[in-house]
């Protein structure tokens, strides 16, 4: 059995995940690698679930860039998780368009279903419920964004109850 990675370990992607980057890396300059980062950390944390020290340590000697203009990015870009998430992460955007449109109310009835407040993550490891800042959809607010790449929009109480029902029977099947 293989002793774990030290915490400061450099961890490596898969070839699957090093070629996404590589595509990412390929539409800029050469010598300007380091603009593919927020595409490296996506594919980073799609393949590992979240972006530990190691993996953004990896993706900075990938890019041939500092540690810390990495870590700057993934700490300022609330997308990028760097702890743990649930299977489902849903982020709610609460600026005041959607304030205005019943975020507040849709913020209460998920805290209220699942039992977890912003930042914190069921028991059973399915949901996580982040507070989102603009996401561009105003007009179909209130917005939910579920694992940064489906937007649900116009989310009362009745379709947060249907999603958080179709999210745990998926995790069952």
């Amino acid at each position: 059995m293989n002793a774990p990675a030290p915490e400061n370990a450099v961890a490596p992607l898969s070839p699957e995940s090093l070629a996404r980057i590589d595509r990412a890396v390929s539409k800029y300059p050469a010598d300007q690698r380091q603009s593919a980062v927020m595409a490296a950390l996506a594919i980073a944390q799609e393949e590992r679930g979240w972006l530990s020290a190691a993996t953004m340590d990896f993706v900075a000697q990938y890019l041939g860039m500092p540690s810390v203009a990495v870590y700057e990015v993934a700490t300022f870009y609330t997308m990028y998780d760097l702890e743990p998430v649930g299977r489902h992460k849903l982020t709610l955007c609460t600026n005041l368009p959607c304030a205005l449109q019943g975020a507040n109310v849709a913020a209460e009835h998920l805290k209220s279903r699942l039992g977890i407040g912003f930042g914190e993550t069921t028991a059973d490891g399915c949901f996580t419920l982040k507070e989102g800042e603009c996401m561009g959809a105003c007009g179909d607010a209130p917005v939910i964004l579920r694992n940064n790449t489906r937007m649900l929009c116009r989310m009362d109480a009745v379709q947060i109850d249907v999603l958080l029902d179709e999210l745990r029977r998926e995790g069952q099947s």
